[in-house]
């Protein structure tokens, strides 16, 4: 990969790219970033030697929870396949607390790990900036836009890692085909998550080109988050959509209610939405998308970064609907049926 000089800014910048429409996946595709590679054998590696690796969270919520521990499970199993010893340590920013993140990445290249996985878009950043002299390899995982300019995770010879892109667009259908009749959307999401820009833009032009106006409410705390769905509930939206935004999921719990009382469904960017309350969340896999980190993290480590791509794809497909909601709602979430795989959860606390 070409060395590209780090973007030392932190602060997300809006990106407008809308992206053709697919009707079969809730994540972006296409382009020259969607080949995964297989599971790395033991090319590189030493029997029985140690390798430490850290896995650096963004936050604690469901969807970057579930990551974390699929990175865990299959470094372990790589480690019982190729007779080696990995040892790796989750740590949490508490919240996206920047100094929090820096604080462990900078710890992370102390302690001379071998790879860190940090996951979602700041923690990446901010690893990618603590390993720049070290150029110890960062894998990350779940960066929606690893190529916008406002994230600049790309073109760096120590870096490679998964994307979660979402396909906004393909959201606005299902917000139609579920409601025909829609005629104002909310849009709900974070000002300080880099992973929302891009397709925020890629709504507000797919519902511009429909006619369909849109309100916008932006928060960055728990409590300006049931403020802003308030606002979104007074302002009489019919639906409402937020990106794989950090901010919002991990705040979903304290709102899907009053989305409900209002008879608001509330479509999320990933299936952890959904499993906090959220009439749907739609996106990848996040167990899948895990394994094949901790995957690329391993031949990183053992092989070295040279044939890698500055990252991997993943496509998505993945519907989930909560059922209590969708009663609660008097919703038919059949029309989903042949846009992707339909998954039903419910509401659980994590």
């Amino acid at each position: 990969m070409k060395k590209h000089s780090i973007l030392k800014k932190l602060t997300a910048l809006a990106a407008a790219a809308a992206l053709a429409l697919s009707l079969c996946a809730c994540a972006k595709s296409g382009g020259d970033h969607d080949t995964l590679p297989s599971p790395s054998g033991a090319d590189g590696a030493e029997d029985g030697k140690t390798y430490k690796v850290a896995i650096i969270k963004q936050m604690d919520h469901a969807s970057l929870d579930e990551i974390a521990n699929a990175v865990a499970a299959e470094l372990e199993q790589l480690a019982a396949d190729n007779g080696v010893k990995i040892e790796y340590e989750i740590t949490s920013g508490q919240g996206g607390d920047q100094t929090i993140l820096k604080q462990l990445a900078d710890q992370a290249v102390a302690d001379k790990v071998d790879a860190i996985i940090p996951i979602a878009t700041t923690a990446a950043q901010i690893s990618v900036l603590s390993a720049e002299d070290s150029k110890t390899p960062v894998v990350f995982a779940a960066v929606s836009y690893p190529d916008d300019e406002s994230v600049a995770l790309t073109g760096i010879d120590y870096v490679t890692g998964t994307s979660d892109a979402l396909n906004a667009p393909f959201i606005i259908e299902m917000m139609l085909a579920q409601n025909p009749d829609l005629a104002k959307v909310g849009l709900l999401y974070s000002l300080s998550e880099p992973n929302s820009a891009t397709p925020i833009a890629q709504a507000k032009a797919a519902l511009d080109a429909k006619g369909i106006p849109y309100v916008e409410a932006t928060a960055n705390t728990n409590d300006e988050v049931i403020a802003a769905a308030s606002s979104l509930i007074a302002a009489g939206v019919d639906a409402v959509f937020t990106p794989t935004d950090n901010v919002i999921q991990s705040a979903e719990l304290a709102i899907y209610e009053d989305f409900i009382a209002a008879g608001i469904p509330h479509y999320g960017g990933a299936d952890s939405f959904a499993r906090n309350g959220a009439f749907v969340g739609c996106g990848v896999n996040y167990t899948q998308l895990g394994t094949h980190t901790a995957d690329l993290a391993y031949q990183a480590i053992t092989q070295g970064m040279g044939d890698m791509e500055d990252y991997y794809l993943m496509q998505g497909g993945l519907i989930a609907v909560n059922t209590e909601t969708a009663a609660a709602l008097g919703a038919d979430y059949s029309v989903f049926n042949g846009m992707g795989t339909v998954t039903e959860v419910v509401t659980t606390e994590d």
